[in-house]
């Protein structure tokens, strides 16, 4: 009788244990949204209560999904901690990769999401990641809720387009060695955290080709 009680009493301390070291990740993981958009925009602790009660949060290994082509985009997501990336698979098995999502970047697909149709990409971590993810129902609560976060997201969907815009002259007008420096340039620190054959297919060249290229470049630096 007391054996069982013991080992009843151990496994609802086990429990509390990892109940509270769950509830300690999600406040760490939340600290770390709040301090992004503290740097951005000025918002009351009301709005950051209300954001959190409606914030959900999930940890991905290395390679695991957050969004499958075939499925339905029902979120924004915000890196916490680890990176992503998000990419498409043509007829030929091929990966196109159109964005990568370190820590305090936004990822999900805009197009399923606000058509309710599935997806053509997938969006998967390149390392054990941390996320942090509002519903598209909720997300828009926030928006018409609190105007500054709506004037926020406004502003980074209009400096996406420009980002974009950029990314398809570059695309259209570089050469390979150009587009290369070009991505070192502006993300020197993603550089050194993705493979090469990534790399190469976020610029759209062959990993031979850019291995060439940075040899070239290395060659040129001695």
């Amino acid at each position: 009788m007391v054996a069982s009680l013991r080992n009843g009493f151990s496994g609802v301390n086990a429990y509390l244990n990892k109940s509270n070291f769950a509830d300690q990740l999600l406040k760490l993981m939340f600290d770390t949204f709040r301090k992004y958009l503290e740097n951005k925009i000025a918002l009351t602790d009301q709005d950051y209560e209300l954001i959190e009660s409606v914030a959900s949060f999930k940890k991905l290994r290395k390679r695991q999904y957050l969004l499958q082509a075939g499925d339905v985009c029902r979120f924004n997501a915000f890196v916490c901690k680890g990176f992503l990336r998000y990419y498409y698979v043509d007829e030929k098995g091929q990966e196109h990769i159109m964005q990568f999502a370190p820590e305090n970047y936004w990822t999900g697909d805009r197009e399923s999401m606000d058509s309710g149709l599935p997806s053509k990409y997938n969006i998967d971590a390149i390392e054990d990641s941390e996320i942090l993810l509002l519903k598209k129902e909720d997300f828009e609560m926030i928006r018409k809720t609190i105007p500054a976060f709506n004037d926020f997201v406004n502003e980074t969907l209009k400096k996406n387009i420009v980002v974009l815009q950029e990314r398809i002259h570059v695309s259209i007008s570089f050469s390979a060695e150009e587009k290369y420096s070009n991505f070192i340039s502006k993300y020197p620190s993603i550089g050194n955290r993705v493979p090469l054959h990534m790399i190469a297919s976020y610029l759209g060249v062959s990993a031979e080709t850019l291995s060439r290229i940075r040899s070239q470049i290395s060659k040129k630096t001695v």
